[in-house]
C-alpha cells in the first residue's frame, strides 16, 4: 500500500499511462527527430483537462491536488519529456502565477483560457545576463501614460512561440535591487496558427489586440525536449496596462520564487518518470536476451545494477511526493521542492545512461527511447535552477537551521 497514493490517484495514474503508452509512444521518436511541436496530443491532453489540472474548477480547471498533477507529469515523461514539460511549463510556469497573485479580474479573464486548454501559457524569467541569478534582471518596465512600457528579452522560454499568454519579470525601480521586480502578464498571438485553426485550439481571438510590441524569436534547437517549443521572447517596447500587472509594484521576485519551489517539484516528477522509463525499457530488454548461451537476467552484475537503479528511483519517489504532500497541505516545502529537484535530476542523468550502457549498441540507436530519455534528461539538472544552485539552497538552510536558537 502507498501511503501517499488514494484510489483516485492511482485511477488517474492508470488514465495517463494508457495514454502516453497509446497515443505517445507511438510517435515520440518522429517528433523528437523533427523537433515538432505535438498538436494533436495536446489538444487530447487539453480535451482531458490536464492544462488545468490544479486550477479551481470555478475557473474552468479539474481542481485536482499537487500529487495527482504530479503523477501526470510523471507519467507522461515515463514514455516521452517533451509532453510532460508541456503540461508542466503551462501548468507550473504560466498559469499558477496568475492564480496565486493575479487580482481576481485578471483570473476571470486568463484562467478560463488556461485551464481549459484554449490557449498555452508560459513564464518569462531567464536573461541572457540572468539564469541562475535571477535578481540581475535587465529588462525595464517604465510606467507613463497608465501603462507600462517593457524592455528587453527573455530567452530559453517555454512555448514562447506556440503559446500566447506569458508572465514575464520587469525591473520597475532598479534603486531596490530585488525588491524592485515586478511581474507583468502579457500576451502575443501564436507564431503557429496552421496548426491552432487545424486541431481547434491553441488561439484566443478574444485576446486581440495582442499586447503590442511582444513577438517570438527564433526557436532553439535543443539536445533533448526536441518536441517541446523552445524560443526568446521578446519585449520591444511592449505596452502593457497598468490592470496588467501582477501584483503589486516591487512583488515580482519573492512571487517567482515562490513559483520556482512549486516547479522545483515538477521538474523532480519528470525526472523520475524519465528514470522509471529508462529502468522499464532496460528491464524488458534484459528480459528477453541471452548471452554466451545463458539468459542475460541471470548474470549477478546486472542484477546488481537493476537493484542500485530501483533503489534509487524508489528513493526519488519518496522525495517527490513527500514534496508534493507537503506543498499540498500548505506547510513549507521549499528544502524538501530543491532536494526532491536535486536527487531526482541527478538520478534521471545517471539512470538513464545507465540503461543506454546495459542496451549496450541498441541502446545508442534510436531504435530504443533510451537515447531520446539520456539526452532529454541532462536539462533536468538545469531547469528550474541547476544542481549546484539547489545545492546552495540546501546548504544554506542546513547552516541556517544549525546555527537556530533550539
Amino acid at each position: 500500500m502507498d501511503p501517499y497514493l488514494n484510489d483516485e490517484h492511482i485511477a488517474l495514474r492508470r488514465e495517463v499511462r494508457e495514454f502516453a503508452e497509446t497515443d505517445v509512444a507511438p510517435v515520440a521518436r518522429e517528433l523528437d527527430e523533427q523537433s515538432r511541436f505535438p498538436w494533436e496530443n495536446v489538444r487530447a491532453m487539453a480535451d482531458r483537462g490536464w492544462f488545468g489540472a490544479n486550477v479551481p474548477k470555478q475557473y474552468g480547471g479539474l481542481g485536482l491536488d499537487t500529487l495527482s498533477y504530479m503523477l501526470i507529469i510523471e507519467e507522461l515523461a515515463r514514455v516521452d519529456a517533451s509532453h510532460s514539460i508541456t503540461i508542466s511549463a503551462h501548468n507550473t510556469l504560466g498559469t499558477s502565477p496568475i492564480l496565486n497573485f493575479g487580482s481576481e479580474d485578471q483570473k476571470q479573464r486568463y484562467l478560463p483560457l488556461l485551464a481549459g486548454g484554449r490557449v498555452l501559457g508560459g513564464f518569462g524569467l531567464t536573461e541572457p545576463g540572468a539564469g541562475s541569478d535571477a535578481g540581475a534582471t535587465s529588462t525595464m518596465a517604465v510606467r507613463e501614460n497608465g501603462e507600462y512600457r517593457l524592455r528587453g528579452s527573455k530567452i530559453f522560454i517555454t512555448h514562447a512561440g506556440v503559446g500566447e499568454i506569458f508572465v514575464v519579470t520587469a525591473v520597475t525601480d532598479r534603486e531596490r535591487g530585488v525588491k524592485g521586480i515586478t511581474s507583468f502578464i502579457v500576451t502575443k498571438e501564436t507564431t503557429d496558427r496552421e496548426a491552432t485553426d487545424r486541431v481547434g485550439m491553441g488561439h484566443a481571438p478574444e485576446l486581440d489586440p495582442f499586447t503590442p510590441g511582444v513577438r517570438a524569436g527564433k526557436k532553439e534547437d535543443k539536445m533533448g525536449w526536441r518536441a517541446s517549443d523552445t524560443r526568446e521572447l521578446i519585449l520591444d517596447d511592449a505596452r502593457v496596462p497598468a490592470g496588467n500587472r501582477l501584483g503589486e509594484e516591487g512583488q515580482g521576485f519573492i512571487n517567482f520564487m515562490k513559483t520556482l519551489d512549486a516547479g522545483r517539484i515538477g521538474i523532480g516528477a519528470l525526472s523520475l518518470g524519465l528514470a522509471q522509463g529508462a529502468f522499464d525499457t532496460a528491464v524488458q530488454y534484459i528480459g528477453g536476451r541471452e548471452q554466451h548461451g545463458r539468459p542475460l537476467r541471470d548474470a549477478q552484475g546486472i542484477q546488481f545494477s537493476l537493484a542500485d537503479m530501483a533503489t534509487e528511483i524508489a528513493a526519488a519517489r519518496q522525495l517527490v511526493y513527500h514534496a508534493a504532500w507537503l506543498k499540498e497541505r500548505k506547510q513549507p516545502f521549499s528544502i524538501q521542492a530543491s532536494m526532491a529537484k536535486l536527487y531526482a535530476s541527478e538520478l534521471a542523468m545517471r539512470t538513464t545512461a545507465r540503461a543506454v550502457q546495459l542496451l549496450g549498441a541498441a541502446g545508442y540507436t534510436s531504435e530504443y527511447p533510451v537515447e531520446r530519455m539520456m539526452r532529454d534528461a541532462k536539462i533536468c539538472e538545469i531547469g528550474e535552477g541547476t544542481s549546484e544552485v539547489q545545492r546552495l539552497v540546501i546548504g544554506r538552510d542546513i547552516l541556517r537551521t544549525a546555527g537556530a536558537p533550539a
